[in-house]
């Protein structure tokens, strides 16, 4: 069940993240807030919303899914390859770099796993989930702030998720309780998407950011639960 909801989120953000590219073409009022990935060039723009809407919606609906998850997880490792790797290098304590760069390198291993590749994918979708942690712990106090203020221990629960993610790329890696590692991570950031992002979207509903980071969050619980259905096998 998780696998199927799983693909869901999955398709639902890519059909998202195409959308907001042509919003960023065709803003009226100048460009709005997109994916850090996005390109700046209009035309780039439109060529790669116009794919992310093509594979979200041939996804969604179960056509040619291995042919079309392969050519996604190859456009977004062209992107992690070309676009953040040299910038990385030049800038290796750029928190927003890593973070992004760990983002895509997850998706591409979900994609991956549709692919038919679970091993690639597993690897492709675990080993970024350790940038994720080590970020947890470097930047605790900052992430706190981000937590809602009704949850008590804010800091406590920075360095928990710190380690949750650890955990769970260990796990993914070594294949030791790698399915139950999976729904959990899932389930994490399908809370967050809820508990979280969706009142700071309903708070700032022309807020591209906030936009960005929930279906983001909802990607990485498709991924997740993705990953999930090939641990399983």
């Amino acid at each position: 069940m998780t696998t199927k909801f799983g693909h869901i989120f999955f398709s639902l953000a890519l059909i998202f993240f195409g959308l907001q590219h042509f919003l960023y073409v065709f803003a009226v009022h100048g460009p709005v807030a997109g994916p850090p990935w996005i390109l700046t060039r209009p035309l780039w723009a439109a060529v790669i919303g116009a794919f992310l809407l093509l594979v979200g919606v041939l996804l969604a609906t179960k056509r040619m899914t291995q042919f079309t998850a392969s050519l996604l997880a190859a456009v977004l490792f062209l992107y992690v390859v070309f676009l953040y790797v040299p910038g990385l290098v030049r800038h290796l304590h750029d928190p927003r770099r890593w973070t992004s760069a760990a983002e895509l390198t997850c998706l591409c291993g979900a994609a991956l796993v549709l692919a038919g590749l679970g091993s690639f994918g597993r690897v492709f979708y675990g080993v970024p989930l350790i940038v994720f942690g080590i970020q947890h712990f470097l930047y605790a106090h900052f992430i706190s702030t981000l937590i809602p203020a009704w949850i008590p221990y804010r800091l406590f629960w920075a360095y928990f998720v710190g380690t949750a993610f650890i955990a769970a790329a260990v796990s993914i890696a070594t294949k030791g309780q790698a399915r139950l590692a999976t729904i959990l991570l899932g389930t994490m950031f399908l809370s967050w998407v809820i508990i979280l992002h969706a009142p700071r979207v309903a708070a700032h509903l022309r807020n591209g950011n906030e936009w960005t980071s929930a279906f983001i969050a909802l990607a990485m619980c498709g991924g997740a639960w993705i990953v999930e259905g090939a641990s399983s096998k």
